[in-house]
């Protein structure tokens, strides 16, 4: 399952971008290699789920509306060969610092199954301390 498809990027960012992107034919052909945007599409699943596996049970049942924004930013910034723009740029570090904030469970994934935290094998509080020093039999007297 994929979090992002092609014609998604070409709705976001225009069939012009995502030619000057990608045809890297000699000649160009003037058309969009879909093999390198699908192979960089595979790549942001790999990392958006090393993100999600901390939280949630892969694969999603679904894909949430929030990651296809951020799927499409991350692979946008990863075809430019050389340097984005500060715009993909900026684009890009959000996305990341969004992921980052699902696998640290500040931002929810609605409708995805989580993952239950490991038990630890005890059951309530457990406190280990000193024996108290001042009590009501040997400070009789003082009060």
């Amino acid at each position: 399952m994929s979090y992002a498809t092609l014609q998604q990027m070409i709705d976001k960012h225009g069939e012009t971008m995502l030619v000057e992107l990608t045809d890297r034919a000699a000649p160009p052909t003037g058309e969009i290699e879909e093999g390198v945007v699908l192979q960089e599409l595979a790549n942001t699943d790999a990392m958006i789920d090393g993100y999600l596996a901390a939280r949630y049970k892969l694969p999603l049942a679904e894909v949430p509306a929030l990651l296809v924004p951020l799927a499409i930013a991350i692979t946008i910034y990863k075809l430019h060969v050389y340097s984005a723009p500060e715009k993909i740029e900026a684009d890009y570090k959000a996305a990341i610092a969004d992921l980052d904030r699902i696998a640290r469970g500040i931002i929810r994934l609605p409708g995805a199954a989580g993952v239950e935290p490991a038990s630890s094998g005890a059951s309530g509080v457990r406190t280990n301390d000193r024996a108290r020093p001042f009590t009501e039999d040997n400070l009789k007297g003082f009060i």
